[in-house]
């Protein structure tokens, strides 16, 4: 079947939302031969992405793990750019520390003789074996996904039919994610490291689908990067070099409104009330925000009452007098419940009773985001969405006590005195933010909000209006980001994707 396409012109786009996706989609723009400007309501480009300053501190306010960074190559590639040029990335080595209830700690390395020794040492030799045929299935299930499932738009599920799609059935894609990993791994702690990752999906591994092991391939194979200057250095990059090839990128700039007109797209309105003429508009802004708030209410989909949104997060971050031999880069720390963890997040909206959650303390790797002899830490608890009707203007101060105390608890001893600046998130700040159901991980990928069935990058009623960010295809985390303004630009130059 025909892709669909914007019609019409298509020589000056504008762009609401300087994060990772619209960027990518700058850029490639720009290769095109499009006029492109950008609009942020930030003083800052990044989205997501951001980053906070406080007391010689720099904390990312966003994604801390960096996978895939050949897509960031590609996207500055297409404007004759080199990566090396603009970001100093450094491999993490292990990519992840795991701690679990037992006092054991696995190492995830993403190289996989390494991952094999440790497997052997720690877990038993039994256990390689399957740890072997894992790899080798999840890098079969990545090639395969890549090009038919991933990097493409689609429009029905009828793109599909035929070799991918069967491909797809043969690898067991549609089967569950933990049985699939249950097939390889019989060690309960390496069934967790290799099946959290669904948590990111917005679903329990019990119920994510198993092509969404391709984030574990992502997270425990591909390799784990960090850029010096932080996570925020790459949305700093890119639009440093959409500027440099001729992007106009108005910092400070809220859009009010999409101004639509005989059936298009025609200018944005700024809060300022200057309206900028289009013939394309691109909107990188949370897409059900954007369609509630940017466009007349006849516009908005139906689908948008019906969508399930991940779980969200409760975030801390820390500027410490303190360092821990212990912590690597990114760890894990794993509760003694599981299944239950999702139970209570997922479907009964209730805070973890025996938290599983993430420490990041990334001036181990880059000692510039912290004053000197000082370090940073960035403390994800995942919780229940807005949705749930938590009273987070009541609760969120002595749940920032919890989360401090079981960080003790788990072992940093005296972590509460060592702490010099702090900063919390809740789900009502990204509410505040403009994230529906203050979700960061957006939209689950549940079955019926994937592939095909996840908002298409190109609007079905406006044939000039363009989507890209997490809650479009192909979906969340900085890879499918940087992807979803690749199939934007698709969309408007007419290449393939």
């Amino acid at each position: 079947m025909r892709l669909r396409q914007v019609d019409g012109r298509t020589d000056d786009v504008v762009i609401i939302g300087a994060g990772l996706g619209g960027l990518s989609a700058a850029l490639r723009l720009l290769a095109a031969g499009r006029n492109v400007t950008v609009l942020e309501q930030q003083a800052i480009p990044g989205g997501r992405a951001g980053v906070i300053e406080a007391g010689g501190y720099a904390f990312d306010t966003g994604p801390t793990v960096l996978t895939m960074p050949g897509l960031i190559e590609d996207a500055l590639s297409c404007v004759g750019e080199t990566l090396t040029d603009w970001l100093h990335l450094t491999a993490l080595a292990p990519a992840y520390r795991t701690r679990f209830a037992d006092g054991s700690t696995i190492n995830v390395h993403t190289d996989p003789e390494q991952m094999a020794q440790e497997i052997e040492q720690v877990v038993g030799p039994d256990e390689v074996a399957g740890y072997r045929r894992l790899v080798a299935y999840l890098h079969r299930l990545y090639q395969v996904e890549l090009d038919a499932f991933i990097a493409r738009n689609l429009d029905s599920p009828r793109q599909l039919v035929g070799r991918p799609g069967l491909q797809l059935l043969a690898l067991g894609g549609l089967r569950r994610l933990a049985p699939k990993i249950g097939q390889y791994l019989h060690d309960d702690r390496l069934r967790r490291i290799f099946s959290f990752q669904a948590m990111y999906a917005g679903l329990a591994p019990q119920d994510a689908l198993a092509i969404y092991a391709v984030i574990s391939y992502m997270d425990t194979v591909a390799g784990v990067y960090f850029p010096r200057g932080g996570m925020h250095a790459i949305p700093r990059a890119l639009a440093a070099v959409a500027a440099k090839h001729g992007a106009s990128i108005r910092y400070r700039t809220r859009a009010a409104r999409i101004e639509v007109s005989g059936g298009r797209a025609t200018a944005v309105i700024t809060e300022q009330g200057q309206r900028i003429p289009a013939d394309v508009v691109v909107v990188n802004a949370d897409l059900p925000t954007a369609y509630e708030q940017l466009l007349p209410e006849q516009y908005r989909p139906r689908q948008l009452a019906r969508l399930r949104y991940s779980p969200s997060c409760f975030l801390l971050h820390v500027g410490s007098d303190r360092s821990y031999s212990e912590l690597a880069h990114h760890n894990i720390y794993f509760g003694r419940a599981w299944r239950r963890t999702f139970t209570e997040i997922i479907g009964a909206g209730q805070l973890m009773s025996d938290p599983s959650f993430l420490i990041s303390n990334p001036s181990r790797t880059d000692a510039g985001l912290a004053p000197s002899g000082k370090s940073s830490y960035y403390i994800l608890f995942p919780t229940p969405n807005a949705r749930a009707g938590i009273d987070w203007a009541r609760i969120g101060p002595r749940y920032r006590d919890e989360v401090v105390a079981t960080v003790q608890a788990r072992g940093l001893a005296d972590f509460a005195g060592s702490i010099e600046v702090e900063a919390a998130v809740t789900p009502a700040d990204w509410a505040a933010q403009g994230l529906a159901a203050g979700a960061p991980f957006a939209a689950a990928h549940t079955f019926g909000q994937s592939g095909p069935f996840r908002f298409p990058t190109l609007d079905r009623r406006l044939p000039n209006l363009v989507f890209c960010g997490s809650n479009t295809q192909p979906g969340v985390g900085v890879p499918m980001v940087l992807l979803s303004g690749q199939l934007a630009a698709a969309r408007i130059t007419g290449t393939p994707a």
